[in-house]
């Protein structure tokens, strides 16, 4: 008995002792990861939640602003990394303020470069562009520009415009995710050459009821 009372402790102490997971190794490795996700945030459903919109010129009226890009976000086949300690160099003030014309707001870039860039292994600047080619290699179907009034949709015709829309996504390549009642947003699962590829598994959550879907303001 004493014998196998040794040999569990010894069993479980080796156990702490070692990473339980490849992802554990990598955690916070700027650079080493599997793939992004493209999030895009319907800014409607976004201006009306968020409990301040002053920084954002997506929720101006009369911008009509849509589509929005939430932030390129690297992924492990399991879980994510984030806040990686760095030695690449982080964004001026005139670098965020630029990405204003796609993501709404210069502090939201600035802090997807500290959370998320930081463990993508490219500078600010680099980032940021990354974040401007993935957005141009989606195209973001028409039909949610032209909403003129509140409807409400299931997961599947959302994604079901988006694949129309860019024939090499497939539907375990994107989610939509749901904030309350409201639509959230649109996930895109791409390589790190920024090509359409399957999401792992645990990036695949679909809202499972439909949802209100607001027209841009």
């Amino acid at each position: 008995m004493k014998a196998l009372i040794r040999t569990l402790v010894a069993t479980a102490c080796l156990a702490l002792a070692l990473p339980a997971t490849a992802q554990d190794r990598r955690q916070n490795r700027a650079g080493e990861f599997d793939y992004y996700v493209l999030a895009l945030s319907w800014a409607p459903s976004w201006c009306r939640n968020a409990r301040d919109t002053r920084d954002s010129n997506s929720c101006d009226r009369g911008r009509k602003a849509g589509f929005t890009v939430h932030g390129l976000w690297p992924q492990f086949e399991q879980g994510w990394p984030k806040d990686c300690p760095t030695t690449a160099s982080g964004p001026s003030r005139r670098q965020s303020r630029e990405m204003v014309d796609i993501m709404g707001s210069s502090g939201l870039a600035w802090y997807q470069w500290r959370k998320h860039g930081s463990c993508s292994g490219l500078s600010a600047p680099q980032y940021y562009e990354t974040i401007r080619q993935a957005r141009a290699a989606i195209i973001i179907p028409e039909i949610f520009a032209q909403l003129d009034r509140d409807v409400s949709l299931p997961a599947k015709v959302l994604e079901d415009a988006f694949i129309e829309a860019n024939p090499d996504l497939t539907r375990n390549g994107i989610t939509v995710t749901c904030q309350g009642r409201d639509i959230q947003e649109v996930r895109i699962c791409l390589t790190k050459d920024l090509e359409p590829r399957a999401c792992a598994p645990d990036t695949r959550r679909d809202c499972t009821r439909s949802m209100l879907m607001s027209p841009p303001l």
